[in-house]
């Protein structure tokens, strides 16, 4: 079975999050993931509440912060399911050929995709410290934007690390906004699996990567 091999940005993506100091890394991936009822925001001031108060849920959670993956699961499926648009970034993420797939074959691309991410970020999660946080800068949009970028900065080190989101507004209001797409060091992760995913997606057809994603997602288990 070919396996998804790991591409310059994907390598840079990693030996990026290897620097980064405890709690940065994790302050800006969880931040997403509250189990909180917003009110209708602005995205910047969205997005900073989210990181206040996800944080504080990390801190106060044990099992979080030693990576447990079934409580990991549990967060995703209760906390960041409402504010990340998952079918979103893995339709993107799987390109043209999400359309020719089956409800079946997309329902598992998303599977496998979300669990992906989850056991990628999960063992930053030890990371978390007292003094984790995330500056969040001020979003130029007008009232009627449909889609923006919100850019943030990680504190520490030479210089502070950048951060940017894509998010969608919803149509229902609550929440006001969902994250389907991110960008760190540069990379956007959705467009650099893309890249990933159809060379394996030419080579074996959609259940090829289906078969290659669950295989990865078994060995990192296995880990």
């Amino acid at each position: 079975m070919q396996k998804i091999q790991a591409n310059p940005s994907t390598l840079a993506l990693r030996c990026f999050m290897g620097m980064l100091k405890p709690g940065w890394f994790v302050a800006f991936w969880l931040w997403v993931s509250p189990g909180l009822t917003l009110a209708q925001q602005a995205p910047d001031a969205f997005m900073q509440q989210l990181a206040t108060e996800v944080l504080d849920v990390v801190r106060k959670d044990p099992a979080l912060k030693a990576g447990d993956l079934q409580k990991i699961g549990a967060l995703l499926d209760t906390k960041f399911k409402p504010y990340i648009n998952f079918q979103r970034m893995t339709a993107s993420a799987v390109g043209p050929a999400w359309r020719q797939a089956t409800p079946e074959q997309q329902k598992q691309l998303q599977d496998e995709f979300r669990l992906l991410l989850m056991r990628s970020y999960s063992g930053a999660l030890a990371q978390i410290k007292d003094n984790s946080q995330i500056v969040v800068k001020p979003v130029r949009a007008n009232s009627n934007d449909i889609e923006v970028v919100v850019r943030s900065e990680i504190p520490g080190g030479p210089e502070p690390i950048p951060i940017e989101y894509r998010l969608e507004r919803t149509t229902e209001g609550t929440p006001p906004w969902r994250i389907y797409n991110f960008n760190i060091l540069g990379i956007w992760l959705v467009d650099n699996y893309r890249t990933q995913f159809a060379q394996e997606i030419n080579a074996k057809g959609i259940d090829g990567l289906i078969a290659s994603l669950s295989e990865r997602n078994k060995a990192n288990n296995r880990k």
